[in-house]
């Protein structure tokens, strides 16, 4: 049981990881970008790029990886999202999800419509003996980096110059805009970090998740599930949010696992029906 409930918290940190930009995304911007795993298909591909071809080590790759694909985010951001902040919500669903499937024809024609795996450092490689327990050790990385990033975003937005410019702009726009704050630049760089994090949850999960050229689709509704019970803008919620989730969906495909892929959809509804805001309410950007 315990076992279960680790891997279950790994799994829901790898969630947390990718979903935490579309979450701010959505709940400071209103932009509905369904394309936000696309980002985390980039990470993937870069990892098995990097480390495959390259020959780059592992811990080297991951920042590299997370400046790239943020890098990328902004190219996006400026010659299409941007023309879509302040339209409907319809066409920004509908460009979206054309990005979509643009990245998913791309990435067959490149890498091919195959599994990409990718092999584990030593230092990451088989299991850890904690508390009478054998634990994976790449899991116990992956709740690390969790942590981490956890208390970075907080941090950010709680005690930096930065984080009090995006609580502004996320509460009073116009007052915010009336007082010198660049919002547009700032919207811009918060898409960006969220984009990032996304490429590095993408790039952590290729041995959990699998990567193939369909990966956008397959996981676009977990992440949106992530998001919807978490509550669009709270960072908190995203992450309580994603443990109970992934505890919900590991545990049932190890109970139950002639119906165990429908556990994660029935925690979802009950979540919902008792938290119709989001467990920790929306757009609390901390």
């Amino acid at each position: 049981m315990a076992t279960i409930l680790f891997d279950g918290i790994a799994y829901g940190m790898l969630l947390f990881l990718i979903s935490v930009g579309l979450s701010v995304t959505l709940g400071m911007m209103g932009f509905i970008n369904l394309a936000h795993g696309v980002f985390a298909m980039i990470g993937g591909y870069l990892l098995v790029t990097f480390m495959g071809k390259a020959g780059m080590p592992f811990f080297l790759a991951l920042p590299l990886i997370f400046v790239a694909t943020a890098a990328f985010s902004l190219v996006l951001e400026r010659t299409l999202y941007r023309q879509l902040y302040r339209s409907t919500h319809l066409k920004q669903v509908l460009l979206t999800v054309g990005i979509i499937l643009v990245a998913v024809a791309a990435a067959t024609y490149a890498f091919g419509p195959a599994q990409q795996p990718v092999k584990l450092p030593q230092a990451l490689a088989g299991q850890a003996a904690i508390l009478g327990m054998e634990l994976s050790r790449y899991k116990l990385f992956l709740v690390g980096i969790g942590i981490a990033v956890t208390l970075a975003l907080v941090f950010g937005l709680e005690r930096t110059r930065f984080g009090a410019r995006i609580r502004a702009s996320v509460d009073r726009q116009s007052t915010a805009e009336a007082m010198g704050i660049p919002v547009g630049r700032v919207f811009q760089l918060t898409l960006a970090i969220g984009s990032g994090l996304a490429g590095l949850g993408g790039a952590l999960g290729v041995n959990i998740l699998g990567l193939d050229p369909q990966f956008p689709l397959k996981t676009l509704v977990y992440f949106l599930l992530v998001v919807v019970v978490g509550g669009a803008g709270s960072i908190p919620g995203t992450l309580l949010a994603a443990m109970v989730l992934g505890i919900a969906d590991t545990a049932g495909k190890y109970y139950l696992p002639e119906v165990g892929a429908f556990i994660i959809y029935a925690a979802m509804i009950a979540l919902l029906l008792a938290f119709p805001h989001g467990l920790l309410g929306r757009r609390r950007l901390a």
